[in-house]
């Protein structure tokens, strides 16, 4: 429950708030257990609406991320598809290069063209090196102007730790990740591609009549779980980024450095265990939503609507949501002309005596300038208004 209070004094607010708590009934501790141990090199927990980490450990630290290097050539892909720089319908032309990349593979032949659409499928459901190869030299030329392309995505997503050599994850020097970048990856994928999502969840893939099987056995084991990527090499160990969604919260899990296949996916059914049983995403407002209607002095309307530019979700142990409250502050006088968006203000919530979000308050709407006669009279009013309060 959400409890908004519009004082503009801040020590008659205090001074309320004081006299509320003390006649709210002692409530029994909320108890949060200590987070299962966990046996990865890295790993992380976030929340993929909030961006909260629920739990880690050494997530900045930078190691070989194998296959999950996958994840940002999938990006990019995605992203030139939604730009419309290429189409799935595109036929991409297989080079040496891509059909004799090592590894993992989904066998493409030299000399051949491949829908796009499947290369797309390739790399992220039987994490073709070859597909990789291919989709890197179509989009940017070659796969070293790729990298370049792969990095620059990565610092405009945040991700601090992270540079890349290559679209594949074979081993290279100077080739790395984090746990928390490659959750923030994530977090980009299921956010701003969800129409392409759902290759993510598939099961199979069958290409030149040779079927191969997701690698990732949390979607054979959690129904709850629709991605992400596995990788392995010997100095990456086993590797998995996995997300799942249930009762409306949807959740990222990092592993690094695991020492088997079935040790990746039951150390990543620990976190999301644990994650869903003791944290709770709370959505508060929506973009837009209309939090107050605020007087306006000298303008063609009197009452300005005011809200969030983003929507606003918070994640906490599960419990303490009949804890949280709202503090809506406005300023004291608002005067047109005002622009859309415009700031006039801040909410913030707070659970006990922490701020756990904060975000600007602004106008939704635009409100022009009134006539000169309305601008002088309110210009009277707002003298008398000031001396009053």
């Amino acid at each position: 429950m959400i409890r908004k209070f519009a004082f503009r004094s801040l020590m008659f607010r205090l001074f309320l708030l004081s006299i509320c708590l003390s006649s709210l009934p002692v409530q029994a501790a909320k108890i949060t257990p200590a987070p299962p141990q966990v046996a990865a090199r890295a790993y992380i927990v976030m929340d993929a609406d909030t961006g909260k980490v629920i739990m880690a450990s050494r997530e900045d630290e930078r190691f070989p991320p194998a296959s999950l290097t996958k994840m940002m050539t999938s990006y990019i892909l995605e992203g030139e598809l939604t730009k419309g720089n290429i189409s799935k319908n595109d036929m991409v032309p297989v080079s040496v290069k891509a059909w004799r990349a090592p590894g993992s593979r989904m066998f493409i032949q030299e000399g051949t063209q491949v829908l796009l659409s499947d290369l797309l499928k390739g790399i992220i459901i039987q994490s073709g090196n070859d597909a990789s190869v291919a989709v890197a030299e179509y989009i940017a030329g070659s796969e070293a102007a790729f990298a370049d392309m792969m990095n620059q995505h990565a610092a405009l997503l945040g991700m601090k730790n992270s540079h890349f050599m290559n679209a594949t994850g074979l081993p290279a020097e100077d080739h790395y990740s984090s746990a928390y970048d490659l959750a923030l990856l994530a977090q980009a994928i299921i956010q701003k591609y969800p129409e392409q999502y759902g290759v993510y969840s598939e099961k199979y893939f069958t290409y030149n009549k040779i079927r191969q099987p997701n690698r990732n056995k949390l979607l054979w084991r959690d129904d709850s779980v629709d991605g992400l990527k596995t990788g392995h090499t010997d100095a990456a160990g086993y590797c998995l980024v996995a997300s799942a969604k249930r009762d409306g919260m949807r959740l990222i899990t990092v592993v690094m450095g695991t020492s088997s296949e079935e040790a990746r996916a039951q150390e990543s059914q620990k976190l999301l265990a644990y994650a869903f049983r003791y944290f709770r995403t709370h959505k508060l407002y929506d973009a837009g939503q209309v939090l107050e209607t605020a007087k306006v002095w000298a303008g063609q309307q009197n009452q300005l609507k005011v809200g969030l530019e983003n929507a606003m979700a918070i994640t906490i142990p599960r419990g303490e949501g009949e804890q949280l409250q709202a503090v809506l502050d406005l300023d004291k006088v608002i005067k047109a002309p005002i622009e859309k968006g415009q700031s006039f203000g801040s909410l913030k919530v707070m659970l006990e005596d922490k701020v756990v979000a904060e975000a600007p308050v602004i106008a939704l709407e635009s409100i022009a300038e009134a006539g000169l006669l309305q601008r002088i009279w309110d210009a009277i009013a707002l003298f008398f208004y000031n001396l009053i309060n």
